[in-house]
């Protein structure tokens, strides 16, 4: 009895080990295919210096639509279509203005600003006030109405640059913009300046979404560089009654029709088990939006491209999203999981990739213990590759809403320690992209959907 066992045991380690080796010669399959013969990086070229910026209701945006649609038709997806979604129709209009107008120092000079993105604007006449400068949202409650009634509110809360992951340095600053404007309305004031969102002291503008509450009037918010933000506050120390002005001619429109789109291959062995890949195609109208989310786009094509060129037939169907709307609305995100609840799919694992096109350091998971734990038993498989990080936690913010379906959720980490140079602002372009990391990216999340589509979650 004690042989049997023993030999039941070596046939399972035998058995094991030849299951790695084979999964790691084709994981070295793919990232041979994608560096030596990707296509990531020209779809971007394509997606950023054809089409440019895609602020969700811009024709830039319905183009970008049919370029995908096209992309993955040609690439001989099983299936391609188009989920209708309606989105927000924000726009920028003319170039805002912005200036200090009364400095004992500087009298009156020119400081860049740009509209958050659902910002009001101020129309011609502009808004002219004194500034109140505050750290946070408790400051704010107490300086109060008395403070600040009828001055401009100057948020200015760095990014804390101690902390090595800078999503967690945004996500700690980033509430003053997307509340800021509403908190200072609450107690009166006339406009809001934030500092941009940024790692780096530079002179670069970062702009991004703010949200207005209910029954709280909508005064116009713009940022600033980091570069300015610190200027400004040296000048308010010894000189409170410092005054600024801005003009925006920004403007919400009514909802328009767009579309999320879709390309799929479909599973050999258990097609209605759903695995989702993909980015968000909207960006900011600053840019190109290379980074955000140019990148992440190409990359869930490509992983589907990688597999039609390795001839590889997925046991589960593999779907590539190109999620609308992300940047002011989420609406795109939320129609997806509407849609998959209404038609009663089952997705086994969705991952995003949404940090940029960097250098991949791994993957972050939510989900169950057992899902996490398989997938983080995988990173051995990584290694060769210079991948590290694989963490408990992540995901991304089109396929949060799939959360509710308890689908596990995955993000797609890559060297974060750049993007918030980029991030928003008007030099987030093609050629702030590296080939070699977009590719090794691209290789990295279809080295993952292989391993799901394999082994499950």
């Amino acid at each position: 009895m004690k042989r049997i066992m023993l030999l039941s045991l070596l046939l399972l380690l035998a058995t094991a080990v030849h299951g790695q080796e084979k999964d790691a010669a084709f994981i070295r399959k793919i990232y041979d295919e994608a560096l030596a013969k990707g296509e990531s990086y020209e779809m971007l070229r394509y997606l950023t210096k054809n089409i440019g910026g895609r602020l969700s209701g811009s024709p830039q945006a319905a183009a970008a639509v049919e370029w995908s649609r096209q992309q993955m038709m040609a690439y001989g997806f099983d299936t391609v279509y188009l989920q209708p979604v309606m989105v927000p129709h924000w726009e920028r209009g003319e170039v805002e203005k912005g200036r200090i107008v009364n400095s004992k120092k500087y009298g009156s000079m020119p400081i860049e600003v740009t509209a958050l993105g659902n910002s009001v604007g101020t129309g011609p006449k502009g808004t002219l006030g004194r500034l109140i400068e505050v750290k946070d949202f408790q400051q704010l409650a107490e300086l109060g109405e008395k403070t600040i009634k009828g001055k401009i509110v100057f948020f200015n809360r760095p990014m804390d640059p101690r902390l090595l992951d800078t999503f967690s340095a945004y996500s700690g600053a980033s509430n003053q913009r997307g509340s800021g404007p509403t908190e200072a309305a609450k107690y009166g004031a006339i406009g809001v300046i934030v500092r941009s969102l940024s790692s780096y002291k530079d002179g670069v503008v970062h702009t991004g979404s703010t949200n207005y509450g209910l029954n709280v009037p909508k005064i116009p918010a713009v940022a600033i560089s980091t570069a300015d933000a610190d200027f400004l506050s040296d000048l308010l120390h010894d000189d409170p009654e410092l005054q600024f002005y801005f003009e925006t001619h920004s403007q919400m429109h009514e909802d328009v029709l767009s579309y999320n789109v879709v390309g799929e291959i479909k599973g050999t062995q258990f097609p209605d088990e759903i695995i989702v890949v993909g980015g968000h195609l909207d960006s900011w109208d600053l840019s190109e939006g290379a980074h955000d989310d140019g990148a992440g786009c190409v990359q869930s094509i490509e992983v589907l491209r990688l597999f039609k060129a390795l001839n590889y037939r997925p046991k589960r169907t593999i779907r590539a999203v190109m999620f609308m709307n992300e940047e002011n609305g989420l609406r795109g995100g939320r129609k997806y999981a509407e849609l998959a609840a209404e038609n009663n799919e089952k997705h086994i694992a969705a991952l995003e990739s949404d940090r940029g096109g960097f250098l991949p350091v791994g993957f972050g998971i939510t989900g169950t213990e057992s899902q996490q734990n398989k997938l983080l038993g995988w990173a051995s498989l990584f290694e060769p590759y210079g991948l590290f990080q694989f963490k408990r936690g992540g995901g991304g913010a089109d396929i949060s809403p799939l959360r509710t379906q308890d689908v596990p959720t995955i993000g797609y980490l890559p060297d974060s320690q750049r993007y918030f140079k980029y991030h928003h602002t008007p030099i987030d372009n093609f050629e702030a992209v590296n080939q070699r990391e977009l590719e090794l990216g691209a290789a990295s999340m279809a080295a993952l959907i292989y391993l799901i589509d394999q082994y499950g979650l």
